[in-house]
């Protein structure tokens, strides 16, 4: 398992300098200059060369490419250009709040996706799984960001249930504060005993949740309908119903659990659309996670806050996979033995 492990480590760190090399040369290759960002409008021919030869902009692309990677393994994430603070500090600021949105629908989504898959399964051609199939079709073809601004017209437009936007509310924040410990508003404020700004946090969460997870509630629906219904139809499970066992037992103990290692694959991969999908979501809602930091630092073209935002939910999404993988030798016995 340890040698196991160690490649698996090996892999990701030449992926992860694939992505950061393709990241870099991409975000290197964008229209305008972040020297004119920084300068503003009209410019002189000075400050232009004191602005390239800070930033490192006046060497050749390889050398500008070792020296980043370099600062990289010393930790130094480089300047924001947008904001003047270190990328690192402005990533720890706001990677709690996108954790905490993927985490949460990611949540949701294997609690709802994986029995209603298996319903389906077991009521085939039925109302419920009709509905559930053509839940899945429409989940899927949905626009997150046209279902999002449909639920903020419905829930906060219409019947003003819940906020339109951001993580809390201000007033919260002034009247009610508490110790930010986790990044996670729902942990810190349970912690702090605070529950008014508990609900804030649940009602600022909802329609966010609530998008990313009918926009991937589909994926997970359909496949575990789709495997359900091919171990139901094997000997050994003909044989579990013609001795009489409970048909709940059948389902969930044996039938779920043979198809526990393609779900698990399709979970890992889920979970990786929840981080894209989530960059669209934030920036829809105002969300303070690093999706609305990485569309604002592109339209600026902060390259430094790019390269960061991306190394982390790149190595976020490669570290799921990696506990995926382990979690196959947990579910199949015969991994163990290889």
């Amino acid at each position: 398992m340890a040698k196991y492990i160690a490649q698996r480590l090996i892999v990701m760190f030449f992926i992860l300098l694939g992505v950061l090399t393709i990241t870099f040369v991409l975000s290197r290759a964008l229209p305008g200059s972040p020297v004119e960002m920084m300068l503003g409008n009209h410019p002189t021919a000075e400050q232009i060369a004191v602005a390239r030869e800070k930033l490192g902009l006046d060497k050749p692309l390889p050398i500008q490419y070792f020296n980043y990677i370099g600062d990289l393994l010393q930790g130094d994430f480089g300047t924001s250009l947008r904001t003047g603070r270190p990328v690192a500090e402005e990533v720890i600021r706001r990677v709690g709040a996108t954790f905490e949105l993927t985490f949460l629908a990611m949540f949701w989504v294997v609690l709802l996706g994986v029995p209603i898959g298996v319903i389906s399964a077991a009521r085939q051609n039925s109302v419920v799984d009709n509905v559930a199939r053509a839940g899945s079709i429409a989940g899927t073809a949905f626009p997150v960001f046209i279902l999002a601004m449909g639920l903020q017209l419905l829930f906060y437009g219409k019947l003003n249930w819940l906020p339109l936007q951001g993580r809390i509310d201000a007033s919260i924040l002034l009247d009610s504060p508490f110790e930010r410990v986790t990044g996670f508003y729902l942990i810190d404020t349970l912690l702090a005993g605070n529950f008014v700004a508990l609900w804030s946090a649940i009602k600022h969460l909802t329609l966010p949740v609530l998008t990313l997870v009918v926009v991937t509630l589909a994926t997970v629906t359909r496949i575990t309908r789709n495997m359900m219904v091919e171990v139901l139809s094997e000997e050994y499970i003909r044989t579990a119903v013609s001795y009489g066992v409970p048909k709940w037992r059948i389902h969930y103990a044996y039938a779920l659990k043979a198809t526990m290692i393609p779900l698990l694959t399709v979970v890992g991969l889920t979970f990786g659309y929840l981080l894209g999908g989530a960059v669209v979501v934030e920036f829809v809602f105002d969300w303070p996670g690093l999706g609305g930091f990485v569309v604002f630092s592109i339209a600026q073209n902060d390259f430094p806050a790019v390269m960061g935002a991306t190394l982390v939910l790149a190595t976020t999404y490669l570290s799921i996979n990696l506990i995926v993988d382990l979690l196959y030798h947990l579910v199949d016995p015969r991994l163990r033995v290889q």
